[in-house]
């Protein structure tokens, strides 16, 4: 009897074993949707992680959105420079192995480019820390020529490095290396800077492309029906319109809220300031400072006569038709940075970048906007917006690397002088 039974009771669990697949394949609609669910869930959820960690790192301070742009900048490096080594179906011009040294000076030549960037932006945001520093003031003098000495120790030992069987994939990498540094590390630069002439010049930029992709979406979802550009088939006309008119509209107020606050418009000259610190000061833009428009007699009778008050003219700042531009290059322009994302990745035939972030691919995916977005806010607010006033740093900065040690000295001679002759006691 117990042999009799075993066996029903064996050949059931078998079954059971094998029912979840056959339920699978009987069902192929069933399992795509729940596979899409999940991604769907997953998409959410790290969509609120990145959202809560970016805003809390933007009250922490501005030392911590730099090293968020640091790391998010190594990781579209990373993901880029991995796309040299997927290699073209039946291509047999070379042997299929590695150079030994090619990640080692993938990776150094990375190191000295930030080595030079970050150093340029810290001597000329922080020439007040630098150049009243003796030690300090010998790295600020001599920067570029250690960026220069490094970079080209590097330039030797690629040479040097070079080997027959690998010459084709050496000079390839070396090229594309190069082309990533430009497109990548430098654009990350131009954010950093973006950071410490003020949070709002990369707060508010930012939003911008985020602001736009999430209403192309919406457009496209609801009313798109002519497509846009074949790199990108699921963008639409209607998204593209809509999400332009939407973002300029958001935009404004967006920056038009966010002004308000100090510790967003001003420039950095204390990395340990956060938004909950109640003394950040500073004297604002001229673009910040509210003013009057004075609406021409005509209108200002039909205004006042429709709202039953006197309207004679409108408060408005500089900031807000900045703002305009800026909205516009991120709804017209930037878009294009994600084409070409496109198109590079089907130069690769890839769906992503990598996977960096869980239901998003990889950090490049997310950043392609952003580095387009944040040149052009740099070149925008150095052209037209920043003040190219005389400060203490940039004196310091003259006296130090340009007078004699006994010029430096007849100098305070003079301005103690000075000083005293204006009735105020100096004590050196």
């Amino acid at each position: 009897m117990p042999e009799i039974t075993q066996k029903p009771v064996a050949k059931a669990v078998a079954n059971s074993k094998i029912e979840p697949a056959k339920v699978e394949e009987a069902n192929p609609q069933g399992a795509e949707k729940a596979k899409k669910r999940q991604n769907a869930l997953t998409r959410t959820l790290w969509t609120f992680i990145m959202i809560g960690g970016f805003i809390t790192l933007l009250l922490m301070g501005h030392a911590y959105m730099i090293i968020l742009v640091f790391i998010c900048q190594t990781v579209v490096y990373r993901e880029v420079t991995t796309l040299f080594s997927l290699r073209q179906k039946g291509d047999k011009s070379e042997p299929d192995r590695k150079d030994p040294w090619s990640k080692t000076l993938n990776w150094y030549f990375f190191a000295v480019a930030n080595y030079f960037l970050y150093g340029e932006s810290i001597i000329y945001y922080f020439k007040h820390v630098v150049f009243s520093d003796a030690q300090l003031t010998g790295f600020a003098t001599n920067h570029r020529f250690i960026s220069f000495s490094l970079y080209i120790l590097g330039f030797v030992g690629f040479v040097m490095s070079l080997k027959r069987g690998y010459l084709k994939q050496q000079f390839g990498l070396f090229c594309w290396v190069h082309m990533t540094l430009l497109l990548i590390v430098v654009s990350s630069h131009f954010i950093v800077n973006n950071i410490l002439e003020g949070m709002i010049w990369f707060w508010v930029p930012a939003f911008l492309v985020i602001c736009n992709d999430i209403f192309a979406y919406i457009w496209g979802v609801t009313i798109g029906r002519t497509p846009l550009i074949k790199l990108s088939p699921k963008k639409t006309v209607e998204g593209f319109v809509g999400a332009f008119v939407s973002t300029v509209i958001l935009g404004v107020l967006w920056g038009t809220y966010f002004m308000r606050f100090q510790y967003m418009i001003c420039p950095v000259r204390d990395l340990g300031v956060n938004a909950f610190d109640t003394g950040v000061a500073c004297t604002p833009n001229p673009v910040f400072v509210w003013r009057d428009w004075s609406i021409p007699a005509p209108l200002s009778v039909l205004l006042s006569t429709v709202f039953a008050r006197s309207i004679t003219s409108i408060p408005y700042a500089p900031y807000q038709y900045h703002v305009f531009f800026l909205a516009c290059f991120a709804s017209l322009v930037a878009p294009f940075g994600g084409f070409f994302a496109s198109g590079f990745k089907r130069a690769f035939d890839i769906k992503d970048f990598g996977h960096s972030i869980p239901g998003h691919g990889g950090m490049t995916d997310r950043m392609d906007c952003q580095f387009l977005m944040g040149v052009f806010t740099y070149v925008y607010y150095t052209s037209l917006i920043r003040e190219n006033n005389v400060t203490v740093g940039g004196l310091l900065q003259m006296i130090v690397s340009g007078l004699t040690a006994s010029e430096q000295l007849e100098l305070m001679g003079d301005l103690k002088r000075y000083l005293e002759g204006q009735g105020i006691a100096v004590h050196l």
